[in-house]
């Protein structure tokens, strides 16, 4: 069954170029070494919720924009795989020195697919 990496950031609006940018160059890397599937989304209908919701859970500011993306993978292992040679290329390295958002606020994990049509 299918592997999804699910995560949520909060980008500033002023530096949403510059994410769209990195986020392009981590699709080609991430496809390049195996990943089925690889999308960004950019939050439209995320209202603050009052206990819960996707901008309180990345502490969202005014000028920033949700951003939910996954990566999808044969299984878990594959993800393993893809993910041990994404990180050991230089492309990624260089991304994650100047990331365009505070990634101590990006929320992220690995998930099994549970039912897939």
């Amino acid at each position: 069954m299918t592997y999804v990496d699910g995560f949520v950031i909060a980008v500033p609006k002023a530096h949403l170029e510059a994410y769209k940018k990195m986020a392009s160059t981590a699709n080609e890397v991430w496809r390049e070494h195996g990943a089925l599937s690889y999308v960004e989304c950019l939050g439209d209908d995320v209202p603050m919720g009052e206990l819960t919701s996707f901008p309180r859970a990345v502490q969202a500011k005014e000028d920033e924009i949700v951003v939910f993306s996954w990566i999808t993978y044969r299984d878990r292992a594959h993800r393993d795989a893809v993910n041990a040679k994404v990180m050991a290329d230089e492309r990624v390295k260089a991304l994650m020195e100047n990331m365009p958002f505070d990634g101590k606020r990006m929320i992220y994990g690995g998930f099994n697919v549970m039912i897939e049509s």
